[in-house]
């Protein structure tokens, strides 16, 4: 291993451990190989409390106030950067009207071969990309060169392994101008630079092609694909130099305060972006996640272990450059502390300060997504991505305003944290790890949200509010909430205000010193994992829920104990970890995956779920993607009969010399690349459109 850089990866701690198509190269750079350390929470709370006799059911869900805020997203009817509220109990019309009834028809496809290199699509479509790694986004940028890549240039140019995504319309431009926002989670050198390249310079162009983008597109009409506009006005790289405002009771705190900033209010840069969240307002919100793998610490505290973090050298070694990146140099001790939390961008002000928000917590977020409850209150709901760690939910402390854009861009600064306790309707003995559904014919139960900041005052006895919002963690550990099995996104259904909970998998559910397979987290060993449907008592702000499982994921035909609401599950196309959700304009659920199906070597891809009717629980898989590749960001514009989705490390395990991907240029096998066309995997956003 170089003394300055792992670009060879000699030691992949995960390598022969992981399931499906993961690849070992994934576990250590994009969450410094979490599965094969210490799981972070040793907290000895109770996973789960599960009772002799059901005392409610699944079928008797109590109402709730399905409030919300229509996205400002293209297709839709809104012609202002700020939507107005769909006030009122019940559910949508478009809801009422048949979840089944998705405009955007399709034949489902089989599951495709990981080793296959190609985007895969129903018949009757087809695909290109939007934008990719290194296409250069400001006027006089350089062109994307391979092997004469600088940190200059980079910062110029499209970041590399997009994850999520959203197109905004601007507004007044009748659906032919949008802004992509696109975050940039992490970054593998190993398939990026020749091994000629000086390692200091591996570093910088690594660190420039972190962060976030907006990028202006353009098209002739809704019937045309998009294309992106280099050097249009409100293009914008967020790199790690660029300044964000924090926010909330942490702002001023000494737990954040460092040499740099000694007010503790201004942060430098974005780490570990994973998925997030588009607000009513217009707003773009993106979690930090796998942070941890970016800094040395001592390593020794508990807040540290909680955290992940540690003493050894970071994969890619910024700390030789940068001191803030070891938190044992005098003056950095809390630089560490500035990272974990919500961003949130205006991609209408290129000028704007970003904003990282702690009172929502500091944790691995994998992202938060909003809405309106009928009392006017904002809602956010996050998911920690950690093994046993929870599930969070946000309530502000004002209200939102319709047309008060200013006033709404604040709400987000100030409210009530609260952290999921479920409870199950079974008979504990009914849970036998392997998935088997209980005897009342589904996995449901009861739950609340236990606070931890409450009116501005710590509800965490022996902790101040400063504390909770840094160290959530270990807050959450003593009020006794459930550990999960990996929340990733958490998305409410802006139709019926259900909240969808994808948990992506556990390999030490059950394991030894571990707790077993409960309820709501119903396997043991859990590879493929499973999807949370919770049901607010009242309003989105309300303390107490029901829920019930959507499915418990798998793939029938290989033996897997699998479960689809009901849906005939040799009916339903195979389905393993799921992670990134999005919903369609009829309410139907989209689902994009990291993890081959049932570790069988099949490719990730995206489905759609049918969530009410007679076909709830109808998973029909829409598109896969190349080898290695992840599918992330989805984006379904029913209406217009087109999808958009990231397709993150493609060719992951190859190295600089021996590609295993060429997404997205592809060439006739023998034919000469064209001018332009690089022979290396470049993570992008594509579309997928009739054609």
């Amino acid at each position: 291993m170089s003394e300055t850089t792992n670009r060879k990866f000699n030691l992949l701690p995960m390598l022969g451990h992981t399931k499906g198509k993961r690849s070992a190269v994934t576990c250590a750079l994009k969450c410094d190989n979490a599965c094969a350390g210490d799981v972070c929470n040793t907290s000895s709370n109770s996973y789960f409390r599960d009772i002799a006799s059901a005392t409610m059911s699944r079928r008797a869900a109590l109402g709730f106030g399905a409030a919300g805020a229509l996205a400002v997203v293209l297709g839709s009817a809104v012609a202002s950067a700020e939507p107005a509220v769909a006030g009122g109990p019940g559910l949508a019309p478009a809801a009422k009207e048949g979840f089944s009834k998705s405009k955007l028809k399709f034949t489902p496809i089989a599951s495709i071969d990981a080793a296959v290199d190609a985007v895969t699509v129903p018949e009757g479509f087809t695909w290109q990309p939007v934008i990719r790694w290194g296409d250069p986004i400001f006027k006089g940028a350089p062109d994307f060169d391979l092997h004469n890549q600088t940190a200059k240039a980079q910062e110029q140019q499209f970041g590399y392994n997009n994850d999520y995504t959203d197109i905004v319309e601007i507004p007044g431009t009748k659906g032919r101008r949008a802004v992509l926002f696109a975050n940039h989670e992490y970054t593998n050198e190993n398939i990026m630079f020749p091994a000629t390249m000086p390692a200091a310079d591996v570093r910088a162009v690594g660190q420039a092609a972190h962060g976030l983008s907006v990028v202006e597109l353009e098209r002739k009409n809704t019937a045309k694909p998009w294309t992106y506009v280099q050097g249009a006005p409100l293009n914008r790289r967020y790199l790690n130099n660029t300044v964000y405002e924090l926010t909330g009771p942490v702002a001023g705190s000494a737990l954040v305060t460092t040499v740099d900033d000694k007010k503790g209010r201004f942060i430098k840069g974005t780490l570990g972006n994973c998925a997030g969240g588009t607000t009513p307002w217009g707003t773009i919100l993106s979690g930090e996640e796998n942070f941890n793998g970016y800094f040395v610490s001592p390593g020794v505290s508990p807040e540290d272990k909680r955290y992940g973090l540690s003493s050894k050298a970071t994969a890619r070694r910024w700390e030789l450059d940068d001191p803030r990146f070891d938190t044992r140099t005098p003056g950095y001790e809390n630089e560490a502390n500035r990272f974990g939390y919500i961003v949130e961008v205006d991609p209408f002000d290129p000028t704007s300060t970003p904003k990282k928000h702690s009172a929502l917590g500091r944790f691995k977020h994998e992202g938060a997504n909003v809405i309106i409850a009928d009392s006017g209150h904002v809602v956010a709901y996050s998911g920690d991505d950690e093994r046993f760690d929870y599930l969070y939910k946000f309530v502000s402390a004002d209200k939102y305003r319709e047309g008060d854009r200013k006033h709404n861009m604040t709400l987000l600064s100030a409210g009530n944290l609260y952290v999921a306790k479920f409870t199950g309707s079974a008979a504990a003995a009914e849970i036998d790890g392997k998935g088997t559904v209980p005897a009342d014919g589904g996995f449901d139960g009861t739950g609340e949200w236990l606070p931890l900041v409450v009116d501005g005052a710590s509800a965490v006895p022996g902790m101040s509010v400063e504390q909770v919002l840094v160290y959530t963690r270990l807050a959450a550990d003593k009020v006794g909430p459930t550990k999960m099995d990996r929340c990733e996104d958490v998305e409410p259904s802006l139709l019926t205000g259900k909240v969808y909970v994808a948990c992506t998998n556990n390999s030490d559910r059950g394991k030894a010193g571990k707790e077993g397979a409960t309820e709501v987290n119903p396997r043991n060993e859990n590879r493929d994992g499973h999807i949370v449907e919770i049901t607010e008592t009242g309003d989105q702000t309300s303390t107490t829920f029901t829920w019930n499982l959507l499915m418990v994921c798998g793939d029938p035909a290989q033996g897997d104990v699998t479960y689809f609401s009901g849906f005939p599950v040799d009916q339903v196309s195979p389905i393993s970890c799921p992670d990134n959700l999005a919903f369609d304009s009829m309410g139907n659920l989209w689902i994009s995956t990291d993890g081959a199906p049932s570790g069988i070597g099949k490719a990730d891809g995206l489905f759609k779920v049918t969530l009410e009717g007679a076909e709830r629980g109808k998973v029909e898989q829409f598109l896969a993607v190349p080898r290695d590749g992840e599918t992330c960001g989805p984006i379904v514009h029913d209406d217009e009969r087109t999808v958009f989705v990231s397709v993150q490390h493609p060719g992951e395990d190859g190295s600089f010399d021996k590609q295993l991907s060429f997404f997205p240029d592809y060439v006739a096998e023998g034919a000469t690349p064209a001018r332009g066309q690089v022979r290396a995997p470049r993570p992008s956003v594509i579309q997928v459109f009739r054609g």
